[in-house]
């Protein structure tokens, strides 16, 4: 007879997912504030959204969508 077993999960379980930030910066390439996930690697954010942007490329994150959040504000959706 076959019981019906759902997965539990483990503690102690390997993560494998992705890592996410939201970047938000002015128009004029201030930074304002970063958002990530609990272990995702960043390097310490810097005054211009142009490098602090570099860094996160240069680590491997990819934007995958940049949105306005106001009239001047953009946020950055970067995943690794």
């Amino acid at each position: 007879m076959l019981q019906n077993r759902t997965l539990q999960p483990s503690i102690g379980q390997a993560w494998t997912g992705r890592h996410v930030i939201l970047l938000q910066c002015t128009v004029n390439n201030q930074y304002i504030n970063l958002y990530k996930s609990n272990h995702a690697p960043i390097e310490p954010p810097r005054r211009s959204c142009a490098e602090t942007l570099s860094q996160l490329l240069s680590i491997g994150y990819v934007i995958h969508a940049i949105t306005p959040i106001s009239a001047n504000q953009l946020q950055y959706f970067l995943v690794l």
